[in-house]
């Protein structure tokens, strides 16, 4: 158990976790992997981004995620939902919520699922250092709890349900204070949030650790995931990279970040955060769910003899130990070998330096040398 984070290793299997409803769409369990996208427009402007969330469900998308920073947002969450139930779409709304509580509040009484930043909804940061003794740190805890309390009973009266979502970027001065910058401090920063849940008996909660650095990601959700096996807990995860950028690059790094948990089993619902338009999330969030559908059964990877080696631990990064060979190996950073074996078969396709230049390889004539760009 202690390192333990999924099924199993070597065999697809989903982690099974509770369902949580928001309105009529089952979160978790085993029911589909759901695809979910963010609105970019101004939240007080109602056609526009009725509009543009009609584009985002059109495309696939099976909640709608609304930013709301302040009460005149969140209130304006009821004439867009009105509107979009007026043009025939029943697709659930989660409410977007920072530093904001009075905003989750009203918008728990109006949409079918809010998200809460655990960094900041009950902290303010001022990039301070404090060295808190146990009473002090327990105390801001019941600071907290008073904070989030009427969210947790709107949310109970109401039936909607809620995300708690650990941002890297964001966690709290308490939190950073006591874990340091880290994946645990993600995980903790969240667990402070859902013991007070429970102990409230709500329990209608799904849970993510987003970042956009991949790595740190990663690891966060994998050590979420093992507290929650050691405390018997199976919430629902939604997954994300932060920021992942628009293009073949934000896809790739969505596909690897969001991919390496897929491939664990692990995620109920996702996004792919593109700096593009919403709409253009979904197909790439389609195509990395869509390998999931058949992946069980598929043929066993023999397990590794022994279980983890000894001092390797998958919840932070470690490179693997190799001896330097020339340029690779060792403390180099990874080398990217080109096959360039058809051009050498090939008696009309000659291999000259020439060939080398698409890969950052420049040869001087004159010196007799090559030349590394960044890209080699």
């Amino acid at each position: 158990m202690a390192l333990r984070y999924c099924n199993s290793l070597t065999e697809y299997s989903r982690f099974r976790t509770r369902v949580v409803k928001a309105g009529d769409l089952e979160i978790g369990g085993m029911n589909p992997i759901r695809l979910q996208s963010m609105t970019t427009t101004d939240t007080l402007d109602t056609l526009k981004t009725v509009e543009q969330s009609i584009r985002m469900i059109e495309a696939g998308c099976e909640l709608v995620r609304i930013t709301a920073p302040s009460l005149n947002e969140a209130r304006n969450l009821e004439n867009i939902k009105k509107e979009l139930r007026k043009r025939g779409y029943a697709t659930p709304i989660c409410a977007d919520i920072h530093f904001t509580p009075n905003a989750a509040e009203h918008a728990a009484r109006v949409v079918e699922k809010v998200r809460v930043n655990p960094g900041n909804y009950a902290d303010k940061k001022k990039f301070e250092h404090i060295d808190y003794t146990d009473a002090h740190y327990n105390e801001e805890l019941e600071r907290i709890r008073e904070r989030f309390l009427p969210l947790i009973r709107i949310c109970k009266q109401y039936g909607t349900a809620m995300r708690i979502g650990t941002n890297h970027g964001s966690l709290s001065d308490r939190i950073l204070s006591r874990y340091g910058d880290t994946p645990l401090g993600m995980v903790e920063s969240a667990m402070e949030f859902l013991r007070i849940c429970e102990e409230e008996k709500y329990y209608d909660i799904v849970l993510s650790m987003k970042a956009s650095n991949v790595q740190v990601m990663v690891q966060a959700y994998r050590l979420l995931v093992n507290k929650m096996m050691a405390n018997g807990q199976n919430y629902p995860l939604h997954l994300g990279v932060t920021e992942a950028g628009d293009g073949e690059d934000g896809r790739i790094k969505s596909a690897v970040g969001i991919g390496a948990l897929l491939e664990d089993g692990l995620g109920d619902t996702i996004r792919v955060s593109l700096t593009e338009e919403p709409e253009f999330e979904i197909p790439v969030a389609r195509n990395l769910v869509g390998r999931y559908s058949k992946r069980a059964g598929h043929k066993t990877i023999p397990a590794l003899k022994g279980g983890f080696p000894e001092g390797f631990s998958p919840f932070e990064y470690q490179r693997r130990e190799t001896s330097a060979v020339i340029n690779m190996g060792g403390h180099n950073v990874p080398r990217v070998i080109a096959d360039l074996s058809e051009k050498q078969a090939s008696p009309s396709l000659s291999l000259t330096p020439a060939s080398f230049f698409p890969f950052g390889y420049g040869y001087s004539v004159p010196l007799d040398k090559w030349n590394l760009s960044d890209q080699a």
